[in-house]
């Protein structure tokens, strides 16, 4: 329970050089990744005929890795807790490996389907990274191992969107997998042979119900909300599957609270540094994905619209592909400002940031390079704060619960996502024109705008929530009054 004193930890004392090697592996791994969430993203509007299946069907391809990361990320966190964090990123690489080569060597909808679910289960790879980038890097390279692993979430959506148009242009569609199946394969070597082996000396073991329990809830919710805008908001599949799943949480939570070695500890998870980091990364999660989803489609939108940019889908790609890298240049300046600021001011000035690049979208929406100068705003804002996350995550929880609770975190961010690609769907659908008669319908340019405005509000609320985290001295001013409190009682 969170409330025990941290336990004793192997010794991970490694040369300066060593280290460094073990914190490129864990950002090399994390990226690949990180790369499974757009990787079908410039295949997607012609998976049914590939596939020989239903438009609503082949949709399924890309919520499946959603729903494979969602249900995984604070599972792999647990089991790294207690059985170290080595095997279990080793055993994402794999489980990666696995899903690239079942794609790859598929063309029915079933195989590719599990396929993804893999893929998407081995970004349980991400945070049990940032969990161990910590304890392993050098004391003065420590921000910037953190900022760096916690990037690639962030980065590699964005790469991934330009590399897979690439290659989906110029080759047949399953050398994308064999191409994520040989970078696996890297990912997995590299983790065996340079990481080290680090983890808690406590005792424990996984709570199979509870996990049981999150992921039950949690394909509810996450089905419901990314098909709603498919299968209609008031349908009762649809409904049926956002209560059900809100129901089976609200339950998983009284359990939780109830046993004595939950998987998640709500407790923890309750401290106001946590609750509020946790609640800023929806919505920053839900920025980064609004403009990864907006802006590429404002930028294929045909030129007879009068405010499309007429891109084929690679060109769109590369005018994205400057707002991944921006996220890994300002790895260095978020390490500075975690030095200089602490986590609160600079999750805070990440979410300003990236809502500055949306309103720059909303008045700049006329070029190609108009919506890459706002998307690298954005994505800058984006890297800021999704470095900040695990510092203030790490800081406050206990060390035999670190992988859990970034875990947690990086669910999330993916649950913003999530939010996300259904909000702008909403939106988009909602405010339509027509170019001629029996032509299908397009969103309008004020449907893009809005959607901008949603991004920027978005963000700006995420600002005000991290605002709401206690500085470091009150929160120690809180604690030191509760443990006054609880000597009182004795």
């Amino acid at each position: 329970m969170s409330s025990s004193p941290s336990p004793a930890r192997e010794p991970t004392t490694r040369s300066a050089g060593g280290a460094v090697a073990v914190v490129i592996v864990l950002c090399f791994g994390s990226l690949c990744a990180a790369l499974m969430q757009s990787l079908v993203i410039p295949i997607q509007s012609e998976l049914p005929e590939l596939l020989s299946t239903t438009a609503s069907t082949a949709s399924w391809v890309l919520t499946a890795t959603l729903l494979g990361a969602g249900v995984t990320m604070p599972v792999t966190g647990r089991l790294a807790d207690l059985y170290g964090k080595k095997p279990v990123l080793v055993i994402s690489g794999i489980v990666l490996v696995v899903g690239s080569v079942i794609v790859a060597l598929s063309d029915a909808v079933g195989p590719v389907l599990v396929g993804r679910v893999l893929q998407g289960m081995a970004m349980g790879y991400i945070p049990v990274a940032i969990s161990l980038v910590r304890e392993v890097a050098p004391e003065h390279l420590r921000n910037t191992a953190v900022a760096g692993v916690s990037a690639t979430l962030g980065v590699g959506g964005a790469l991934g969107l330009p590399l897979a148009a690439w290659i989906a242009q110029d080759f047949d569609w399953h050398t994308l997998f064999w191409v994520s199946a040989g970078l696996a394969l890297a990912v997995t070597v590299l983790t065996a042979a340079v990481v080290p082996h680090v983890r808690d000396a406590h005792p424990g073991r996984l709570d199979i119900i509870g996990a049981l329990g999150l992921a039950a809830g949690l394909v509810g919710v996450l089905v419901g909300v990314s098909k709603g805008n498919d299968w209609g908001w008031g349908e009762p599949r649809t409904l049926g599957m956002i209560v059900g799943g809100v129901v089976i949480l609200l339950l998983w939570g009284w359990y939780e609270l109830r046993h004595d070695d939950p998987l998640v500890d709500l407790r923890t998870t309750a401290r106001k540094p946590v609750l509020f980091t946790n609640i800023a990364a929806v919505l920053i999660g839900f920025g980064m994905m609004a403009q990864s989803i907006v802006v590429p489609q404002l930028l294929q939108m045909p030129e007879a619209t009068g405010y499309g940019l007429g891109q084929t889908i690679f060109q769109a790609g590369m005018w994205m592909a400057p707002a991944g890298l921006m996220m890994m240049l300002f790895t260095p300046v978020s390490s500075r400002l975690l030095t200089r600021l602490g986590g609160r001011g600079t999750m805070a000035i990440g979410a300003v940031v990236l809502a500055a690049g949306y309103v720059v979208a909303v008045f700049l929406m006329d070029a190609p390079w108009q919506l890459m100068l706002a998307s690298c705003i954005a994505s800058a804002g984006v890297g800021i704060g999704y470095a900040a996350m695990p510092t203030l995550i790490l800081s406050n929880v206990p060390a035999a619960e670190a992988a859990a609770s970034v875990g947690l975190n990086s669910l999330m961010r993916s649950m913003g996502t999530t939010v996300a690609g259904a909000v702008m769907a909403i939106v988009l659908t909602s405010r339509t024109t027509v170019l001629a008669p029996g032509m299908p319908e397009i969103p309008t340019a004020g449907a893009f705008q809005l959607c901008f405005v949603i991004g920027a509000l978005a963000a700006g609320v995420g600002a005000l929530i991290v605002l709401l985290i206690p500085r470091p001295r009150q929160e120690a001013a809180d604690d030191t009054a509760d443990d006054a409190v609880l000597a009182g009682s004795h």
